[in-house]
Formats: C-alpha cells, structure tokens, sequence
C-alpha cells in the first residue's frame, strides 16, 4: 500500500535564486508498506517542470497496487513522483531483504563526502557577510542569474577568500554574458558554472570556447539527454526529483562518465530522507551539493550527519 502526504520543513533562512524565494521546503513523502516492511521516499515538486504538491500526489495515488519497482521505471515519467516511489521501494527492498540499499544496487560500501553549500541570490553585501560567516566550508555554490552578478560574485570572494566555489547561473544568462564573464569568473577562482543558458536555447555553448567548464543542469533529466548535450556541456547535474529515482540515477552517472562527462550530484531543498539515496549515487562524484538538511530549521528523525568529513550515508532508521 502506498500512502502519501505533503510535508512541510521550515528554512533556515529565505532562499533565493533568479526565479523566485521561499521560506519552506514543501515535499511530498510516500510510504510503502508490503509483506511486514515499509520504505520511505520523499521528492520535491518543481515549478520549474510543471510539478505542483498536488500534481505530483494525483500521479502517486493513481498507481496500481502490486506494482514493483522495475515496471514503475516504465509507467511513469522521469520527475519527482516517480523519484518518490522508487526511493520508497528501495527503502523497503531493502528492510525486506534485512541488507542495506549498497548491497542490494552492487555498490561499495559509501562514505563521508565534502557538500557544497549554497548561498542563495541577495545583494552584495548581505552575500559577502554570508560567504564570511561560511568562510571555513571547502565548497561555497553561489546562486547568481542577474544583469548584476559580478558586484554579488566579488563580494562571496572578499568575504570567503580561500574556498573553492562554484556558480549556478539558474538559466539566466546568454551566450555573450558567459563569454564575457567566464575570464573574470576563472580569475576570482571560480571552478564551475552550472546552466549559464535557458534549456533548449543552449545551442551557443557548443560554438563559442568554453574556458570556464560548464555544468548542464536544466538541460539534464535521464539518460536520454546525453545525447543532446555532447559538445556543449562538460559536466552533467544529476538530481533523483529529475532522474525520477535511484534506478535511473544510477544509470545515468555510469552512462555520463562513459560518455566523459563529469558528473555533479545535486539536490533540490529537501530533507535528510530526500538526501539519503543520493549519497550512493554522489560516491566518487566531482562536485557533490546536497546541501538541502543544511538550509533547514527542522529535519527528519534520524537526521544526516554533516561534519568536518562532509555528509555522512543515512543512518537504517532513516532511509536504506
């Protein structure tokens, strides 16, 4: 039986890219119970594909009962629902069989991994104070997409000098901006931006020199993107709501790498539970931002652990 529920987490603070600010992460969990076991799995419903809470649970609610986990990958789409279920079933796969999701997907045994944390779009000198108050973290994500990005980008370095740093334009740049911007970018220490361009008007990237590698995000969902994205983008953002689940993103990290992309594991702003089952996947990836429990004021029980070594796999009692 699958039940489904809307939940709602409050921020640690407002959250703000070039589209738009919240003060909550709404997601949607589903909770499958089958044979003595339960499995749990949550997505994020994104606007920016059309998803809505309400959306997203129709297509939850409308499946059949019985199904398993291989005939979902074909029943529904990549998206958000479908990264739910799946999760949900490898959760309890996993309880059923008494063995953890590692063992069951024939992966090596997962470790601690460095995050990214993101400093979400504000004026310059909020965004310099908040670079310095995240001074010592190894890897700042700056969320950017204006006509006024350099201000904001030269404030995060003055106040966070000596970490590493990674941009997310969030569609909202051209061509010409990334141009014109990549040398300054490469100077202030920049190692990544990540969709400069609007998906599906990206077709630039492949004819202008990419100084600054640039990571595909919006312009990524499964598998069957790859093949779009040769020539123009050197990394590829893989996120379980856009896969449509732990199957798929498993095998689009393996098909990308094949392919000689580098591959970068995201997340939406979600909670320890819609973190978990990307820690497997983010296992020996390039950049790892599953940052979301981090932005949080209140999380699931057990929550992830972040420390010095970075986000640590989930504990039984959460997920896996």
């Amino acid at each position: 039986m699958l039940t489904v529920t809307h939940d709602r987490f409050r921020l640690a603070e407002v959250f703000t890219i070039a589209r738009g600010s919240r003060s909550h992460a709404d997601v949607v969990s589903v909770h499958l119970r089958r044979e003595g076991a339960q499995g749990r799995g949550e997505c994020v419903p994104y606007a920016r594909y059309g998803e809505t809470i309400e959306s997203v649970s129709r297509e939850i609610e409308a499946l059949a009962d019985g199904i398993g986990r291989e005939a979902l990958q074909g029943i529904l789409p990549p998206g958000a629902a479908r990264n739910a279920v799946d999760c949900a079933f490898w959760d309890w796969e996993a309880k059923r069989a008494g063995k953890r999701v590692w063992e069951l997907a024939g992966l090596s045994a997962p470790g601690p991994l460095i995050t990214a944390f993101t400093l979400s779009l504000d004026t310059p000198d909020r965004m310099e104070a908040a670079a310095r108050k995240h001074a010592a973290r190894p890897l700042l994500k700056i969320k950017l997409g204006t006509p006024d990005d350099m201000p904001r980008l030269e404030a995060v370095r003055r106040g966070a000098p000596d970490t590493r740093i990674v941009i997310d334009a969030n569609e909202g740049w051209s061509a010409d901006v990334y141009a014109e911007l990549a040398p300054h970018l490469i100077g202030l220490g920049v190692a990544m931006v990540e969709q400069p361009l609007p998906a599906g008007e990206d077709g630039m990237l492949a004819e202008i020199a990419r100084p600054l590698p640039v990571c595909a995000d919006e312009s990524c969902h499964d598998r069957a993107s790859l093949p779009a994205l040769k020539g123009k983008y050197d990394m590829v953002n893989i996120k379980l709501d856009k896969t449509g689940g732990l199957t798929e993103a498993l095998a689009l990290r393996d098909a990308a790498r094949a392919e000689g992309f580098g591959v970068m594991v995201g997340c939406m702003v979600g909670s320890s539970l819609a973190m978990a089952p990307a820690i497997l996947v983010a296992q020996g990836a390039d950049i790892v931002d599953l940052d979301g429990p981090l932005l949080l004021a209140e999380d699931r029980e057990p929550p992830l652990i972040y420390d010095a070594q970075g986000v640590h796999p989930a504990p039984p009692g959460l997920w896996g």
